[in-house]
């Protein structure tokens, strides 16, 4: 579990968070969206201590990430597995070398052992053919499920995604979408996702935090969502005529 409170995130003279406070679930995919410039990103890098924010705290299952030692620190990063929204893979090295380089980065496991995790990760995003092929010899869905094995080859307890489907084609991106939520709630981890993506909101928006101008404006799940009328959610979610169908069959469903 992550708790937020109270966070302030600001650049020079540009407030860009404004007292965010929120929570985070274990074993949930939890969703952070919101128009660009919003504060999704700056929020996110937060989370994962890229940035220090001035005001507020960010609680690691009541770890306080801002009394923590620079050792205790470390050790924290180690607890999380990043999934970037280019998948960025080392294009010098093999798939199965670009699973093992945390291995290598924060275990003292031998080379033997490494291997073995790394295969069993690249079956489990179901790519166990893929050890020696090259980033550039695989494709764009194959890639993020490259970059999923890497980001949970360490067992991590925090698992952070920006964008995941982006670039990928609907089809691809709800295969994306499924395995983020089955390793979720198989490994047990924190998984805080940043997308603009609304099938994603729908499908597997099980808490969804929307930000607005730097504020919190709503949070819940893809279900409640569909019955709020917090303006700014529906202008954003129902801006296309598709998702304004979707909401009425819902409601009417629901009576």
């Amino acid at each position: 579990m992550i708790l937020v409170e109270n966070l302030h995130k600001s650049f020079g003279s540009a407030h860009i968070l404004k007292g965010i406070s929120t929570c985070f679930d274990q074993g949930k995919t939890n969703l952070i969206i919101g128009q660009s410039g919003s504060g999704k990103t700056v929020f996110l890098k937060s989370l994962l201590g890229l940035f220090t924010p001035e005001e507020g705290k960010i609680c690691y299952n009541d770890r306080t990430y801002s009394k923590l030692s620079n050792d205790e620190k470390m050790m924290l990063r180690q607890e999380m597995g990043m999934v970037f929204q280019g998948s960025a893979l080392f294009d010098s090295m093999t798939i199965e070398q670009n699973v093992m380089f945390p291995l290598k980065m924060f275990s003292s496991m031998s080379k033997s052992e490494m291997k073995d995790r790394a295969d069993i990760v690249l079956k489990r995003v179901n790519l166990p053919n893929a050890h020696k092929k090259f980033p550039a010899e695989a494709s764009g869905g194959m890639q993020k499920r490259v970059a999923i094995a890497r980001a949970i080859v360490n067992n991590p307890r925090y698992l952070f995604c920006d964008e995941p489907n982006s670039g990928l084609d609907p089809k691809t991106a709800i295969l994306i979408d499924n395995l983020i939520q089955e390793i979720t709630r198989e490994y047990n981890i924190t998984t805080v996702i940043n997308t603009h993506d609304m099938n994603s909101v729908m499908e597997i928006g099980e808490k969804i935090v929307f930000l607005k101008d730097g504020y919190k404006a709503w949070e819940g799940s893809n279900k409640e969502v569909f019955k709020t009328d917090n303006k700014a959610v529906t202008d954003f979610v129902y801006s296309s005529e598709l998702f304004k169908k979707v909401r009425k069959m819902y409601l009417e469903n629901d009576q």
